[in-house]
């Protein structure tokens, strides 16, 4: 269920009933577009996310702590400027939109007690934050709107804050939803999209409900009586009285979240579990977590995703040329064997032949063979043509043959390395990556000094196995071969994918070294979830211990050999095993 209007409104009600009257302590900025603001109250503290992402657009409290910049951007200064231990007066609902006020009270400069809203937009890609006076003069807004990007609305520093021009069509909180505001029609179409059509402030979620409530499930529009008509407009008209039941949809057969609503959802039966929760603000923080984070790391890995595509693409193209190479290079003995047959046979040929047949006396049966001469060549010169085209082929095969080597090698870390770039969790995660790929030359190296070096120290994986072993995964090729080369004791046990690119999973002995089955399969899932297979079912990892693992010389980082192993079939879900980091 998306940021509807119906979802707004609740939020709102729970928004006010935690946080009123509560000060702003902090405000951070771990987003380009997003804010957090931190509530203290009476009886406890919150943290209040709002972004205006937008493919995440959204406004809840939230337990997650996100990592801030270094240096806090400009709006999220100013935010503090006017909002910083300002008193929360209260939260609304702009009518009929998707639009949040909040109303702070704070002092200026010259200790005047003023009033700021905070108008926080969730719009889809039109989504803001914006900050105005209490004669709603905007002061700046999170994202800046010219005539560049909007004709009919701009939002700028010293404009007057306006609403985005009013949907032509009737609200769903209204008092009165008219029946001739339906149109059923139109061929082609089903009836939850003639109530998207006809309605607005409700998602395709709640309209879908509504039509199943109301006639059992859809279907095209030239299908419904008059009687079937009247129940889905009577059904609309009740949505907005629906009993709160806040709820997670989970799809029963991949086991993926499909939706959230705020009240209880029935069209999916069998096909979909129902998580319920207490209150709307605790759902959209376990809805969000996970999407939230995989866009965001999406968005900042885009340029290394392209980069590594585009190396990958052109060391494919490479390898792909040296096979060709190779191949007609098994053709080289023929070029050497019609020199010598024209050097034998030299006295026959005459100047200016285009082509000779002589007898093969390489061949068993001692057949024919036609070989093509340079008219303008004499006879030794043709042969020594012949000869010369051998030793180019027999070279370009010895060269080529030692560039494949390299270039599969290439590829094989190029394609590793994207794996563990999809797979990052954080920022630093990502500059671990970067580095690593600027010290082997593949982008240039930005220099950084050795304070931003240590903050961007990124660190292994560390979970604590139900067994009470430490288990640890690398999240780049650098950590891969510290973990396996440097970390790891040789009676350690090493793990990984076989044959599918992935990170390094070590568990750590100590002084117990009896592993129960329990923690090796643990360890085989955490290498599986880190790993190219993370979607796949029955990954196989190999496992081993460290001292059967060996780096040949030169290997890139991260590109190890090894024997001795075992295997065990996983599935990839992220284990509920303690995370240290």
């Amino acid at each position: 269920m998306a940021f509807d209007t119906l979802t707004i409104h609740q939020l709102v009600k729970e928004l006010n009933d935690k946080l009123s009257g509560g000060r702003i302590e902090k405000v951070h900025q771990p987003e380009k577009d997003e804010i957090i603001l931190i509530f203290k109250t009476y009886t406890d503290t919150y943290r209040l996310v709002i972004s205006a992402n937008a493919a995440q657009p959204r406004m809840h409290l939230t337990s997650i702590q996100k990592e801030n910049p270094k240096k806090a951007p400009m709006f999220c200064m100013l935010l503090r400027k006017h909002l910083q231990t300002g008193r929360l007066i209260g939260i609304s609902r702009i009518e009929y939109e998707r639009i949040i006020r909040i109303d702070i009270d704070s002092y200026d400069e010259l200790g005047d007690l003023t009033r700021k809203y905070l108008f926080c937009e969730i719009m889809g890609r039109h989504s803001n934050i914006i900050l105005t006076t209490a004669d709603f003069k905007i002061i700046d807004s999170i994202k800046h709107i010219d005539f560049s990007i909007s004709s009919k609305r701009q939002v700028l520093p010293g404009l007057s804050y306006t609403t985005p021009p009013a949907q032509d069509k009737t609200p769903i909180l209204s008092e009165n939803i008219p029946a001739d505001i339906f149109d059923f029609s139109k061929e082609g179409i089903t009836p939850d999209k003639v109530i998207m059509n006809s309605v607005s402030g409700i998602c395709p979620l709640a309209a879908r409900e509504a039509v199943s409530k109301a006639i059992g499930k859809n279907c095209d529009c030239s299908l419904l009586t008059q009687s079937m008509k009247d129940k889905i407009i009577d059904e609309v008209r009740k949505i907005k009285n629906y009993p709160i039941k806040p709820c997670i949809i989970i799809d029963n057969t991949t086991g993926k979240i499909i939706e959230f609503s705020i009240f209880e959802i029935k069209q999916y039966s069998s096909a979909a579990s129902i998580i319920y929760y207490d209150n709307l603000n605790e759902l959209l923080d376990v809805f969000f977590k996970d999407r939230d984070s995989y866009e965001r790391m999406k968005q900042k890995s885009s340029d290394l995703v392209h980069l590594l595509n585009t190396n990958i693409d052109r060391i494919s193209k490479k390898i792909s040329i040296l096979k060709k190479t190779v191949d007609e290079a098994k053709n080289k003995d023929m070029y050497k064997i019609k020199g010598d047959l024209l050097t034998a046979n030299i006295y026959k040929i005459k100047q200016g032949e285009k082509n000779v047949i002589l007898e093969n006396y390489y061949d068993e049966a001692l057949s024919d063979i036609s070989i093509d001469l340079n008219p303008s060549f004499t006879p030794s010169q043709n042969a020594q043509r012949y000869y010369k085209l051998y030793q180019k082929a027999k070279n370009a095969e010895i060269e080529a043959a030692k560039q494949f080597e390299a270039a599969f090698d290439d590829l094989q870390y190029l394609e590793s390395t994207l794996v563990l770039t999809q797979n990052a969790q954080s920022e630093s995660d990502l500059n671990a990556i970067r580095n690593e790929l600027s010290e082997l030359g593949y982008m240039k190296r930005k220099s950084v000094n050795k304070k931003q070096k240590l903050q961007n120290t990124s660190k292994p994986y560390h979970y604590i196995s139900s067994d009470g072993f430490d288990i640890y995964v690398g999240k780049n090729n650098t950590q891969n071969d510290y973990l396996t080369l440097k970390y790891a004791n040789s009676q350690d046990i090493w793990f990984h994918t076989k044959k599918i690119h992935g990170s390094h999973t070590i568990i750590k002995l100590g002084v117990n070294k009896e592993v129960p089955d329990s923690t090796i399969k643990e360890a085989a899932i955490l290498a599986a979830y880190y790993s190219k297979g993370r979607d796949s079912s029955n990954v196989p990892v190999d496992y081993t211990t460290v001292k059967n693992v060996r780096k040949p010389n030169g290997a890139k980082p991260g590109m190890v050999i090894y024997d001795n192993y075992n295997t065990i079939y996983v599935t990839p879900t992220l284990p509920d095993l303690k995370k240290i980091n």
